[in-house]
Parts: C-alpha cells; sequence; structure tokens
C-alpha cells in the first residue's frame, strides 16, 4: 500500500462484520465511518470495530472524507447508494447481489466509467491459492480442453428466511437463490472457464412460499466449448457449494461450502496421462484460503496504487449477466438466451418477474 485509505461501512448487517475483519487485516487502511437506518446498530457496530458513526450515507459523504465504500445494505438500494459514493469521489466495494437487474448493474459500471472511481463486487469465491492455481492451469492448456461441468449451489433455507420482509420478492431482491446464493459459484465458474455464450433455463418452486424461485436448472454453454449443467436449492439439508470441470485430461473438483481452502480441490488425472505430467498439477505449496481478505487485499492494493483492478476484482457483470439469462430464458419458457442478445433480450421483458414452475402441489 503506497498510500494509506479510509474506508466506510454503510449497512452494519452480518455481511459488514467480515468487511471490517477485512479491513483491520489490511496495513494502511483504517475504517473510519460507518453508517445503519438502524442508529443503534452502526453504534454497536462501531463499539467493536472502530469508525465514526453517521446518519446516513449523505452525511457520511459529506463530512467523513473517505476513500473508499462498502456498500453491505439490502440489494434494492445498492445502485443508488454506489453511484452517490463514486460521484462523491469514493471508489466502492459492493456486496452481492450487486443490483436488482443488470440495467441497474450496467448504470453502476457506467458511473465507475464516468467518475473514475474504482467499482469491485464481492465475489470472494474466485478467491484462494487453489482456485488460482486451477485457473492457471486451465487457461495455459495444462490440463487440456474444458468439456463438460456441473456448478451446484445445494444450499437450505427454511421458510422463515423467505418471510423477512424484501426477500422472495422481485421487486425488492431482484430475485431468488439463483442470483441471492448460486451467483458465487457460477461466478467461481466463469472465473475458471472465461466468457459465456449460452442459457436454456427453467425456475422452479418445490418447497418454499415465495414470491420467486426456490430452485432452478439451466445449461450453460462457454466460448471456450465447454458446456455446463448449474443446479441451485435453497431446500438441500445435505448442503453443498461444488464444481466439477472435466477435461480432456483431467476432472478438476471443488466441493465446500461458504468458503474453500486446498483440501476442497481435488485434480484427478484420465487414464494414460504420465505420472510426471501429473505432479506438475500439484496444488502450490503455500495455501491461501478463499475469502473476504485476499479479495479486499488486491483491491486496496491497487487503489493505492492507482493501478486498475485485477481480474480477480473486474467483470462486475459477468456472473450478473449469467443469472440474468437464467431468469430471461425461464421467462421465454426455456428459450436460448445468447450473451450478444442479452441486454436486448432482458430490455423487451416488462420486468425480471420469470414464470417459476411450482411444484408444491405435487409433493405427497
Amino acid at each position: 500500500m503506497t498510500t494509506p485509505l479510509r474506508a466506510g461501512i454503510v449497512g452494519t448487517g452480518a455481511i459488514a462484520h467480515a468487511h471490517a475483519e477485512a479491513i483491520a487485516a489490511l496495513p494502511g487502511v483504517t475504517l473510519a465511518a460507518v453508517t445503519d437506518v438502524v442508529p443503534a446498530s452502526a453504534q454497536a457496530f462501531a463499539e467493536r470495530h472502530g469508525g465514526a458513526v453517521y446518519d446516513d450515507i449523505g452525511q457520511l459523504l459529506d463530512q467523513a472524507a473517505v476513500d473508499v465504500i462498502h456498500i453491505c445494505t439490502p440489494p434494492g438500494v445498492h445502485a443508488a447508494q454506489a453511484i452517490a459514493a463514486m460521484e462523491a469521489g469514493a471508489h466502492v466495494v459492493c456486496e452481492k447481489p450487486a443490483a436488482l437487474s443488470l440495467a441497474e448493474l450496467d448504470s453502476m459500471i457506467a458511473a465507475s466509467e464516468r467518475t473514475g472511481r474504482e467499482f469491485a463486487v464481492v465475489f470472494q469465491q474466485r478467491t484462494g491459492t487453489a482456485a488460482a492455481h486451477v485457473k492457471g492451469l486451465l487457461e495455459s492448456g495444462a490440463l487440456g480442453r474444458p468439456l463438460i461441468a456441473v456448478c451446484q449451489t445445494l444450499w437450505f433455507r427454511d421458510q422463515a428466511y423467505f418471510d423477512v420482509p424484501w426477500r422472495g420478492s422481485w421487486a425488492t431482491e431482484g430475485g431468488g437463490p439463483t442470483l441471492g446464493h448460486a451467483i458465487h459459484q457460477i461466478d467461481l465458474l466463469s472465473y475458471l472457464l472465461g466468457p459465456w455464450e449460452s442459457v436454456r433455463a427453467d425456475l422452479w418452486r418445490v418447497a418454499r412460499d415465495t414470491g420467486t424461485e426456490d430452485s432452478s436448472t439451466a445449461t450453460v454453454a462457454f466460448e471456450g466449448g465447454a458446456i455446463a449443467a448449474v443446479v441451485t436449492a435453497a431446500v438441500a439439508p445435505r448442503e453443498v457449494s461444488a464444481i466439477r470441470i472435466d477435461t480432456d485430461k483431467a476432472t478438476v473438483t471443488v466441493e465446500h461450502l461458504y468458503g474453500h481452502g486446498h483440501d476442497h480441490w481435488t485434480i484427478t488425472a484420465a487414464p494414460g496421462v504420465p505420472q510426471s505430467e501429473v505432479a506438475e498439477w500439484a496444488l502450490p505449496a503455500v495455501e491461501e484460503a478463499s475469502g473476504h481478505v485476499p479479495l479486499l487485499r488486491e483491491i486496496y492494493e491497487a487503489i493505492g496504487a492507482g493501478q486498475p483492478l485485477p481480474a480477480l476484482a473486474s467483470e462486475p457483470a459477468r456472473s450478473f449477466e449469467i443469472v440474468t439469462a437464467i431468469y430471461s430464458s425461464a421467462a421465454c419458457d426455456g428459450a436460448r438466451v445468447t450473451r450478444d442478445g442479452l441486454r436486448q433480450d432482458a430490455a423487451r421483458l416488462t420486468s425480471l418477474e420469470a414464470p417459476v414452475h411450482d411444484r408444491r402441489a405435487l409433493t405427497p
């Protein structure tokens, strides 16, 4: 870090603690300001993590002189808050999902380009030495051509989770578990496999009383040739976040829940691959798990040095595009949605309120 930096956090709910703890681990970065719509929450948060308390984001931006704003509020207000922060001269780190729609996210990216401020979305599953190593093997061609992939986000959320007023609503959450949960694994998948090409998908409501989906199924084709089956559910008692990529020479798997280290990754060679070649695939001796710390470290190092964000924190719209394509395909009864036509297709929809196949009545 070449320049000391001051951070502010907007929204002091559960995820904000991960941001504050990561900020505390970064030399040269100080948590200077916090705000929340519930003053008592902001005060308790500041007593634990530090920072002056402000009445709202407007007062914080006017008075706190912060360099980076962390947006940790519900998704319905992300766009307005992020754009206000960038227009006030602050860089922005925004929790996922970054927005309620791709159009909103595009407006946030446009604000970043217009103001010259950096805009990063928190996709911490990209981080960690294992993910970096596997990405390098795939990009170099060491494992051959990626062929088939499976991406699973199978989590469990009871009905009380969906009963929170802003959840389960297209208007305030922008989608269901596909957007709110699976986007992390979808982001890691696309980080490893590169640009996507097309999507076909369906949305399902199999168990929960919610205005959105509680499950989804999709097929995603990538420009490099790989085809991925993407399955999301919020009704799975044995929870798992998993990716499997089968290539010409190997099968790469990662199976975890909310974060991964070396023990969660496996590279299995295809029959006939020489052991001398397999030995070159070994994970690095030095390990760092995925998480907010490695992501924020790279973001702050780039900002402090006046450099563009690294690949680890760039492409904020990539996984959101895939999620939007899932919803757009479902809205068109499973039609194929291409990356080239995605924004035009999404603009034709009256809303992202895609139809959901309700299977609850079929449960014995």
